[in-house]
């Protein structure tokens, strides 16, 4: 479904004299929160310069329609003095000023149309009278009752440097890993219809799936990347938590990720997946549950003892799982919120030393679960963490495939090649 905003025009003379002006209009004409207006001047004297643009803040006050409330992230306006010059000039203007995406097409004149889009954003659509001058304008986004916006380049730039430094400060590496994997792990490789089959696509964000007992702790996960959602609105949820997890990763001392954007979020709570197809720390037999999850996923047993390996970061809390010390050596002090029993010594470095410590179980204050001792003691799992215990190098790489691999299971990208930030 389309839903359209149309500002008509009196004459191609029509301005807005003031900001306040502005602000009213926007505020009567829509009546809901947009991230911001530009006011958008072009001259038909020199249409060989890009327009001035002006941002101004908008109302706040909510429209009595939720389907008008939601219904643009950005308004831009604009005014032309020649049709003439219009396309030329908003397609300079947008360019320069970053205002992609965008669209351009002219109506009734023999201004060459021109087309800069992304799926699922707003648009602007110029319209021009017979006379030549401007007609209308609209505004439009997209509306869908099970997509949401394919994520915009630009912003998981911005987002990754404020996840960086969101890092820095709160040492939050682990749990922003566990949210991503957590996200993507629920899906199941049997079932073809997306969302059904789970895996990355922001479902994660419910209360509903946020309270699965494997999922305990993680809405401080999400409260803490809320704000840089908030600020970054062309970003998706399922983007976002990958985006965290990889940088994550990255930023303490792991190898580069070849991730991928563009994953589509599931819309409703009644799209999350049933509880029950994550890893559990303690079955009966840790080897059949680990490749049972894993197996559904698509992955095989390289994959798993790689992935494994991320339990060099991060602790186990007995008060979320049932697993673990209240506090170590390692642990009492922090950083971040103390306590909690972690599997490595320098719990907030990305290196091999989870394999190394759970081969030689030297140190009693070291955390080693049912399903990191199988890693040694079944023989397809033991060949690859010897590897890794000696072979740092190794470990990364296959590390890195495995978490990319992971990243994108279930995902339905838009463009469905998905967007690259390299």
């Amino acid at each position: 479904m389309r839903k359209t905003i149309l500002f008509h025009l009196a004459s191609c003379e029509a301005e807005v004299k003031s900001k306040a002006a502005l602000e009213r209009q926007a505020s009567e004409r829509l009546g809901h929160t947009t991230e911001r207006l530009r006011l958008v001047q072009v001259s038909a004297s020199d249409s060989s310069k890009p327009a001035k643009t002006l941002s101004l803040p908008t109302s706040k006050r909510q429209h009595q329609n939720p389907q008008v409330s939601t219904l643009l992230t950005r308004l831009i306006m604009a005014t032309f003095l020649s049709s003439k010059t219009a396309a030329a000039a908003i397609a300079r203007s947008a360019i320069h000023h970053r205002l992609s995406p965008l669209s351009f097409a002219g109506s009734r004149s023999r201004v060459p149309s021109l087309h800069r889009s992304l799926p699922h954003v707003p648009s602007l659509h110029v319209g021009f009278s017979q006379r030549g001058g401007l007609k209308s304008m609209m505004a439009t986004r997209a509306m869908s009752s099970s997509l949401s916006a394919a994520s915009d380049p630009a912003q998981l730039k911005s987002a990754k440097e404020d996840i960086k430094e969101l890092l820095k400060t709160k040492f939050c590496h682990p749990i922003l890993v566990r949210l991503g994997w957590h996200d993507a792990g629920t899906y199941d490789k049997t079932i073809q219809e997306w969302p059904q089959r789970g895996g990355a696509n922001g479902s994660l964000r419910f209360e509903i799936e946020l309270k699965h007992g494997a999922n305990a702790g993680l809405v401080n996960a999400l409260k803490l990347l809320q704000p840089i959602k908030d600020k970054y609105a062309g970003i998706t949820y399922a983007d976002l938590f990958q985006l965290a997890s990889a940088t994550a990763i990255e930023e303490a001392g792991g190898p580069k990720i070849p991730m991928k954007y563009g994953r589509v979020d599931v819309a409703t709570p009644e799209q999350c997946p049933p509880e029950g197809r994550l890893p559990a720390a303690g079955p009966p037999s840790p080897a059949d549950h680990l490749r049972e999850v894993f197996y559904r996923m698509g992955l095989n047993d390289k994959e798993i003892v790689a992935l494994s390996g991320a339990h060099t970061l991060g602790r186990s809390r007995p008060e979320r799982s049932g697993w673990g010390k209240p506090e170590t050596k390692y642990t009492k002090d922090g950083p971040g919120a103390p306590g909690g029993q972690s599997w490595t010594v320098q719990w907030l470095k990305f290196d091999n030393s989870y394999f190394k410590d759970i081969k030689e179980r030297r140190d009693a204050d070291l955390l080693v679960l049912p399903t990191d001792a199988v890693l040694f003691e079944d023989p397809s799992f033991k060949v690859y963490a010897e590897k890794y215990a000696e072979d740092q190098d190794a470990f990364f790489k296959d590390y890195a495939e495995a978490h990319a691999k992971l990243s994108n299971l279930g995902a339905k990208f838009e463009p469905p090649e998905g967007i690259s930030l390299d």
